[in-house]
């Protein structure tokens, strides 16, 4: 049982700390996340022992959510829509990750780490719909569409523009 909630203040605590993280002022408190997590500042510091800590945690968690929801929309959608709602939560990814870009500043975090974990993701969806491109590719034509626009619009316009160039 104690495992089940130690397990279970791990994971609110890292829900809270995202919310948080991704609030527009960017001002952390660990001792409102602890709060808000119903746990004590212990509790968070044994599963995060430091600031930086609790970061990378939030972040790789949003990156395993992410590479886990291509075999999630696979089940649920056909391989184009599959697509397309995976581009979606890339680009909220990418949203949350800009949003926490001065927590993580201290935090190394590693480009050849997220590739290694969201390319066999991508890749997936497209072997399910027959497309005939690398996802490392797509991946990294995702993420500079995303480095290259500035509204919304022309990001939808070069997403769109990806996804007629990778129709087969």
């Amino acid at each position: 049982m104690a495992r089940k909630d130690a397990e279970r203040n791990r994971d609110r605590l890292l829900e809270v700390a995202h919310d948080h993280l991704t609030a527009a002022d960017g001002k952390v408190s660990l001792e409102g996340i602890a709060r808000e997590a119903g746990v004590g500042i212990g509790t968070l510091y044994r599963h995060f022992p430091t600031r930086e800590d609790l970061v990378a945690a939030v972040y790789r968690a949003e990156r395993a959510r992410l590479a886990a929801s291509a075999r999630t929309l696979l089940e649920a959608h056909d391989p184009d829509t599959a697509l397309r709602l995976w581009f979606d939560a890339f680009a909220a990814y990418l949203g949350a990750k800009r949003e926490m870009a001065e927590a993580l500043r201290p935090v190394a975090t590693s480009r050849a780490e997220s590739r290694a974990e969201l390319t066999p993701a991508l890749q997936l969806i497209l072997d399910a719909g027959g497309y005939r491109a690398s996802g490392e590719d797509v991946l990294a034509a995702l993420v500079g569409i995303h480095l290259a626009t500035d509204s919304p619009e022309q990001t939808e316009r070069l997403t769109a523009l990806l996804l007629a160039g990778l129709a087969t």
